[in-house]
């Protein structure tokens, strides 16, 4: 009796212990999970794949890790209930099928009443993109459409008092560049002017950010016997100066972003942030697809992250440390394309690494019924788990 009751007595301790134990594993994530300082990072979230894990267990990854920024492409409702009650931002995307609809004031108003208004008190929800590299497609009726759309989609945030808390923008292939090098020298594709000087006075009146999706990996995989490796991966290399502003580049995503600030300006504007929507590397490739490998993605993700955790302006924009959204949290099967196309994730569908970078996050192995059910949820059901083990053992 007395071994029994010193067992019983000693479970309340124990159980303290473990509890307390959990939870600092759970938000500290000790020497084995890598934390980020995520000030300027988010991560492209893309979902064309048949084996990618559940929103909610997507959720602790994220967290682990502390990135606090995500993208989507849609206005996946999983996705906003899963993270639910957490400390991220999220861009929502409204595909180009949407833009012709969203011309039309009431109907924009109710696409953000049903995929914004219902998840907003509980998941930030901080931006909506209108569309995504519609100038450099060549439908140019859904150009025209283009501006309306986000017009319409302001109107209606405005409406329903949602304007100080949404922004809305869109986002651009660097191919609406006609030319990237001197960056001051960056200037857009004429024929698209019609087009871009009213978007961009749109921009400059209510304060949104111009987005940009920049690969210098195509750069190089489309001229790796002229572009330098280490120059595109932030490695060691002589870099390139301006010859117009004596300013110098050791790599090739700074020199495309204030190309992008000198385009703007070109065309009236200095009060526009530019924000990086997309970059990545794939860790894997066809043939022809010249240096997607693990080795350059790992170093190009990772010697990124470091630039950012910096915080780390443009040599034309040295006090405006860079916002990017790093393409893709997860290797996505069902893309189509070339094979690079499914392999710019950083994690495998298991939660696996792809290559070490520094991220080696929590992919919890429970799964959550369905419902209501936010990142808390995934915290409490660890914990009842451990609490319940505990008694049993008691």
């Amino acid at each position: 009796m007395a071994s029994s009751s010193s067992s019983v007595m000693a479970a309340p301790a124990q159980l303290l212990s473990l509890v307390s134990l959990f939870i600092f594993v759970f938000l500290s994530f000790s020497d084995s999970i890598q934390k980020i300082e995520s000030e300027g990072v988010g991560i492209n979230y893309g979902q064309i794949a048949n084996n990618l894990p559940s929103p909610t267990r997507v959720a602790v990854l994220l967290q682990s890790i502390n990135i606090n920024r995500v993208k989507l492409y849609d206005a996946d409702p999983n996705v906003l209930q899963a993270f639910s009650n957490s400390n991220v931002e999220f861009i929502i995307g409204l595909g180009n099928e949407y833009l012709l609809n969203m011309t039309d004031q009431s109907k924009a108003t109710a696409w953000i009443q049903q995929h914004i208004q219902p998840y907003i008190t509980e998941t930030n929800i901080t931006c909506i993109t209108v569309g995504n590299e519609v100038l450099t497609g060549n439908d140019t009726v859904l150009m025209s459409y283009l501006l309306p759309a986000m017009q319409s989609v302001y109107s209606a945030i405005s409406n329903l008092g949602l304007n100080k808390q949404v922004m809305v923008t869109t986002a651009h292939s660097l191919g609406t560049l006609a030319n990237s090098f001197p960056p001051s020298s960056g200037s857009f594709q004429s024929n698209l002017a019609e087009y871009l000087v009213p978007l961009l006075n749109f921009h400059s009146m209510i304060n949104s950010p111009f987005l940009i999706n920049a690969y210098p990996f195509f750069a190089y995989k489309d001229n790796p016997g002229e572009v330098s490796l280490p120059y595109v991966l932030f490695e060691s290399n002589p870099g390139t100066t301006d010859p117009n502003t004596n300013l110098h580049y050791d790599n090739m995503l700074y020199a495309q972003i204030d190309a992008v600030y000198s385009a703007i300006k070109a065309m009236g504007h200095t009060d526009i942030e530019v924000m990086i929507s997309e970059t990545g590397w794939p860790s894997k490739g066809d043939p022809d697809e010249v240096g997607a490998t693990l080795e350059n993605a790992k170093a190009y993700n990772g010697n990124l992250l470091q630039r950012i955790q910096r915080r780390e302006g443009t040599p034309a924009k040295p006090s405006v440390p860079i916002t990017v959204f790093v393409f893709a949290l997860f290797n996505e099967d069902l893309k189509p394309g070339p094979t690079s196309e499914r392999n710019y994730g950083l994690y495998y569908p298991d939660g696996t690494p792809v290559y070490n970078i520094g991220l080696q996050g929590y992919l919890p192995e429970m799964t959550v019924s369905a419902g209501r059910r936010g990142f808390m949820d995934v915290f409490i059901v660890g914990l009842l788990s451990i609490v319940t083990v505990l008694i049993i053992c008691a």
